[in-house]
């Protein structure tokens, strides 16, 4: 029964996170043609303008956070390679599949708390970017407790399947 909740909700926080990571990609592309139309209002037309940074700044900070998620589905991060070689292999997995993630866990449910306090300090204060654009920043930080909170999501999982895992060797 408990694998099969895992499962389930191992497909869901998949599908949500491949979502998160086409937007990132999206973001991506988005940044560039900004990038490129600030550089060429600014040197070809002599007319510099401030969105075209703003927003890019704005899309950096949601590509990084949204796609954090699908990287840790994909066990795209770094490990220790050569110290954790050195360990037994029960030892090993129990690290690389428990510790790991727990330790991950409890770093990113931090920074999805605070993350969660400073984008409804916004929201109160409906406090906006000191910019000539004055953008509301409640909608760029709340991205930040989001995409945190889906990895926090996807490191649980990884725990009880590394739990599991471990009591199978």
């Amino acid at each position: 029964m408990l694998r099969g909740f895992i499962k389930k909700t191992d497909r869901v926080i998949e599908h949500i996170s491949n979502a998160f990571t086409v937007l990132s990609g999206v973001l991506i592309v988005l940044m560039a043609f900004l990038a490129s139309y600030g550089v060429i209002r600014r040197y070809v037309f002599n007319s510099p303008e401030p969105y075209s940074y703003e927003m890019s700044m704005m899309f950096l900070l949601w590509t990084f956070v949204l796609a954090l998620a699908y990287l840790e589905k994909l066990d795209s991060h770094l490990r220790v390679d050569f110290f954790v070689a050195l360990l037994p292999k029960k030892i090993r997995s129990f690290i690389l599949n428990v510790i790991g993630p727990l330790a991950g866990l409890v770093f990113c449910a931090i920074l999805t708390w605070e993350g969660w306090t400073v984008a409804m300090y916004s929201l109160e204060t409906e406090e906006k970017s000191m910019s000539i654009w004055a953008v509301p920043l409640f909608p760029v930080k709340i991205v930040v407790p989001i995409g945190y909170g889906l990895l926090c999501v996807v490191l649980l999982l990884k725990i009880v399947q590394g739990i599991l895992k471990t009591r199978e060797e």
